[in-house]
C-alpha cells in the first residue's frame, strides 16, 4: 500500500473506529445520567446534576397554574466558594437570536425592513465579498437558510481572545465559497446574524441594541437583560469554566450580535413566555414571527450553556443555565433538562417513559451528537 492510500485508509477507518468505539463504551457519565432513575422534584434534580461535572447551575420554570419558581446549585464562582445565586447575570450566548428576530419581525410589520429584500441591497459593500449576495434575502438570513459560512466554524476563530470589531470578524467569511446555494437547505450559521445586526444597525440608523431595549424589553420590564457584557457588572456575572481548565472565564467578551446578550433565567423565561402568549408581539408581528424563526432556543459559549423553551403541552416555560463547558458538558446539561422537563410532565399527570438503554436510536443519537462536539 502506498504512503497515501495508507493516509487515506486511516482518514476513513480511524474515525469509523472511534464512533463503534463511543457506541460500544460510551462516557459513563452520560450512561448513568441517562439510566437513573427520575426524582420527584426539580430540585433533587438540580441539586443531582451537579455530582456530574457541572460547575453551577439555574433553572427557572413558569408553569401554568403555578408561581414561577427559581432552583440553583453549586457554584457562581468556584475558586472563591460563592454559592450559585438564582438570580445571577449570565451569558445566554445564541439565545440572543430570538430577540434579534423578534425585532426583524417587528420592522417587517412597521414596513421598516422587507424580508424579500436581497442581502446586496442592504449592505451594497459587501456584495463582492459574499458569495451570493444578490439572492440571499433577509428571510434567508433568518431563517438560516443562505448558505454563508459559520464564522465560529473557522480555524482561525479567536475563542480565547475574541475579536474586538466585527469588522475583524467578517474577515473570516469574506470571500469564501458558499456551504449552498441560496435557500437550498437549512445550516445554521452565527454570521447570518452578525449580518443581521448590521442591516438593523444601518436601517434603523441606531445601534439595535437600543431598539431591542426601547421596543423588546422595556415594553415588558426587563430591566437585567443587556445586549452587551460591557454594560453590567462583571462580579453579578456567574462565572463560567471549561473541562480540565481551571481559571474564570467569564472576562471573555463575544460582542457579536446574536450571541452576545447577557440576562438572568427569570428575565430569560419572562421574555419567552410573553413570546409565546402573545404578549410581546401583536397578531401581525406574531405571524410574521412565526414564519421566519423558532420560539425557543440554546446558547453555548466557553464557560456558558443554556436552553430555553416553551412546552405548549403542560404550558411551562423552562430555562436553564449551566456555567460549564466542554467535554461531555453539552450532552450531560442536555440529559438533565430533558429530565427536568419529564419530572414537570410527571407531575402534571403526562405518562413519562423511563429512559430505555436497549433504544438502539436514541443512544447511538446521543454518541453521535457527542462526538459532533
Amino acid at each position: 500500500m502506498t504512503k497515501s492510500k495508507t493516509k487515506r485508509f486511516f482518514q476513513i477507518v480511524m474515525p469509523l473506529v472511534g464512533l463503534i468505539s463511543l457506541i460500544i463504551f460510551p462516557p459513563w457519565n452520560l450512561v448513568k445520567a441517562w439510566i437513573m432513575p427520575l426524582p420527584d422534584t426539580v430540585r433533587e434534580q438540580v441539586e443531582e446534576a451537579i455530582s456530574y461535572g457541572i460547575d453551577g447551575m439555574i433553572v427557572y420554570v413558569d408553569q401554568a397554574g403555578k408561581e414561577p419558581a427559581l432552583y440553583a446549585a453549586g457554584w457562581k464562582n468556584r475558586e472563591n466558594q460563592i454559592p450559585a445565586d438564582p438570580q445571577s447575570l449570565f451569558k445566554i450566548a445564541s439565545i440572543s437570536k430570538l430577540y434579534i428576530a423578534v425585532a426583524v419581525a417587528k420592522l417587517a410589520q412597521a414596513g421598516v425592513l422587507s424580508l424579500d429584500q436581497s442581502l446586496a441591497d442592504y449592505l451594497p459593500d459587501f456584495t463582492d465579498r459574499i458569495e451570493n449576495s444578490e439572492q440571499i434575502t433577509l428571510r434567508m438570513l433568518v431563517r438560516h437558510r443562505s448558505g454563508i459560512p459559520n464564522y465560529t466554524d473557522h480555524p482561525d476563530y479567536p475563542w480565547a481572545d475574541p475579536f474586538k470589531k466585527n469588522s475583524d470578524t467578517y474577515q473570516l467569511v469574506f470571500d469564501r465559497p458558499a456551504d449552498f446555494a441560496p435557500d437550498s437547505k437549512y445550516s445554521y450559521s452565527n454570521t447570518n446574524y452578525l449580518l443581521i445586526g448590521e442591516i438593523l444597525d444601518k436601517t434603523l440608523g441606531y445601534s439595535h441594541h437600543r431598539y431591542i431595549r426601547e421596543k423588546i424589553l422595556d415594553p415588558i420590564g426587563l430591566s437585567h437583560t443587556y445586549s452587551l457584557l460591557k454594560e453590567v457588572n462583571l462580579d453579578e456575572v456567574m462565572s463560567g469554566y471549561f473541562v480540565d481548565y481551571q481559571p474564570d472565564i467569564k472576562g471573555n467578551d463575544f460582542i457579536q450580535p446574536g450571541g452576545s446578550m447577557i440576562s438572568t433565567a427569570e428575565e430569560v423565561g419572562i421574555f419567552l413566555r410573553a413570546l409565546n402568549d402573545g404578549s410581546l408581539l401583536n397578531d401581525e408581528e406574531q405571524a410574521i414571527y412565526s414564519a421566519i424563526y423558532d420560539y425557543g432556543h440554546t446558547g453555548l459559549l466557553p464557560g456558558y450553556q443554556s436552553h430555553a423553551f416553551y412546552h405548549p403541552d403542560i404550558d411551562a416555560v423552562v430555562v436553564q443555565l449551566v456555567n460549564t463547558s466542554g467535554g461531555t458538558m453539552w450532552n450531560v446539561s442536555e440529559i438533565f433538562y430533558n429530565r427536568i422537563v419529564k419530572i414537570l410532565r410527571k407531575v402534571y399527570g403526562h405518562t413519562v417513559l423511563n429512559s430505555d438503554p436497549a433504544n438502539p436510536k436514541l443512544f447511538i443519537w446521543l454518541v453521535i451528537d457527542n462526538l459532533s462536539l
